[in-house]
């Protein structure tokens, strides 16, 4: 990964763990609710890289639809 990438994916990564613990989600529940592990979502919200940059617009899209909110906000100040 570039390194000039590794920030916006870390910031990502902890947008993604705020909305969801905003809105009561344990990464278990969350993880069901998109169709993945619970450790796919560890590692994106730990800023796994290898897992990060290979993040589909399919998953990106559950995560917005699931956290009920909206795919711009994820990528706000990223």
């Amino acid at each position: 990964m570039k390194e000039n990438y590794r920030e916006r994916f870390r910031i990502l990564g902890l947008k993604i763990a705020y909305y969801r613990k905003l809105r009561g989600m344990t990464q278990e529940q969350f993880a069901e609710a998109i169709g993945r592990s619970v450790s796919f979502v560890s590692q994106i919200e730990a800023n796994n890289s290898s897992v990060v940059k290979g993040i589909s617009m399919e998953t990106l899209f559950l995560v917005s639809d699931k956290l009920n909110v909206s795919l711009s906000k994820l990528f706000e100040d990223v």
